[in-house]
């Protein structure tokens, strides 16, 4: 079996990038190890950058987002018993985050591959990495007990952190850089309408919380949480009590609750490994880099290292030039590096940091001040939450 690009990974950045190659004409297939069920069950983040929702329209899947996204031009900073909103419209020029769920998304997204008849194979069992560092990459793979191999001219790596395409690439050759964070988010997914129309990240001495949506009637809510709890140590009112008591009371008094859809604990960490190119090998979105969910770049940032590379590939097929696929790594790391930092900030400025006592607090509150008091600093927090030009 021959195609031009094999993709590792059906989440959203491989079919995205599958969607765009194949609107140019390009002939990819993609290989996941998991099944299709199993990909739409996964929650994730629901916000989107302007950056993002214009790549689904390029790739011809924007109808659903468009008609159903909640478009939100600001969000709130809860701290110190006060809530300052963040008017991202009036202070980028007009911008605005769109919330859509990441589960939405990937469905969008695989629906139009399926339209189009392009090939995808789920449950693809030891997925190996062949001969990259050459002219003639290959990757090979089990599906049904059977034995199968695919020939290709360059392989993208969008199989995520613990996915088979990084640990393919020898150490030697791979640098990485990391944080990890000593807690995680408790998120609720639940069928109540949200308790504010924007988004509000709260800062409390009990630690973070975030209120979030994914519609007018479903609610996304979080808090920080040791990384020795367990899902099971949070029944729903539990969750409640203390999600509603790091928040303002004003919003605390319209937490409305019901019986959790979802609940997970997530760790937080900062990750980039460098560089993304290792021949015909190319890493994107997590299997590249993965950020704290503070700043809401996740999902954003992987689309941005699809453009690129998406834009590198078609430029080599249609043009014959590699110019777009030599810059891939540098370009992609240069807005990575500065979502990484925009992220880290904000876990910084707005978590609990027991071992880092009353000074670190101090510099919390005051950080958050001046936000809410220097116009200047406010556009700073803005433009990088619109999401800076790709």
């Amino acid at each position: 079996m021959r195609h031009q690009v094999c993709i590792i990974g059906a989440g959203p950045s491989g079919l995205l990038l599958g969607q765009l190659l194949a609107k140019a004409g390009v002939d990819a297939v993609i290989l996941e190890a998991r099944s299709a069920d199993y990909v739409l069950s996964r929650i994730r983040a629901g916000v989107l950058e302007s950056g993002f929702v214009d790549l689904m329209r390029e790739a011809g899947c924007a109808g659903r987002l468009e008609q159903e996204g909640l478009v939100h031009g600001g969000f709130s900073l809860a701290f110190d018993g006060r809530i300052e909103r963040i008017d991202l419209q009036g202070l980028t020029g007009g911008k605005s985050v769109v919330v859509y769920g990441q589960t939405e998304v990937t469905r969008d997204l695989m629906e139009a591959r399926a339209a189009i008849g392009a090939p995808i194979v789920y449950e693809a069992e030891d997925v190996a990495l062949h001969d990259f560092d050459g002219s003639h990459p290959r990757v090979t793979y089990r599906k049904d007990g059977a034995s199968h191999e695919i020939a290709c001219d360059f392989i993208a790596g969008c199989d995520g952190f613990h996915g088979a395409s990084r640990r393919s690439v020898p150490e030697r050759a791979i640098a990485s850089f990391e944080r990890v964070y000593g807690f995680g988010w408790l998120g609720l997914l639940a069928d109540v309408p949200p308790a504010s129309e924007e988004l509000i990240y709260a800062r409390h001495m009990h630690g973070f919380a975030l209120a979030s949506m994914r519609s007018h009637t479903r609610s996304r809510y979080y808090i920080q949480v040791p990384l020795s709890d367990q899902v099971g140590d949070w029944p729903d009112d539990r969750f409640y009590d203390a999600f509603r008591r790091r928040l303002p009371d004003e919003v605390a008094e319209r937490v409305v609750t019901g019986p959790s859809l979802e609940k997970s604990i997530a760790p937080l960490r900062s990750f980039v490994a460098e560089p993304l190119r290792f021949g015909r090998l190319f890493l994107a979105g997590d299997a590249g880099h993965i950020v704290p969910p503070t700043g809401a770049k996740g999902l954003n940032l992987a689309a941005s290292d699809v453009h690129y590379l998406a834009s590198g590939l078609i430029e080599h097929y249609a043009e014959g030039s590699d110019a777009g696929i030599d810059g891939y790594s540098a370009r992609a790391l240069a807005r990575i590096w500065k979502a990484e930092r925009f992220s880290w900030w904000m876990t910084s400025m707005l978590h609990l940091f027991p071992e880092a006592g009353g000074f670190s607090a101090r510099m919390q509150l005051a950080e958050l001040d001046y936000i809410a008091t220097s116009k200047a600093a406010a556009i700073t927090v803005a433009e990088n939450y619109v999401g800076l030009p790709y």
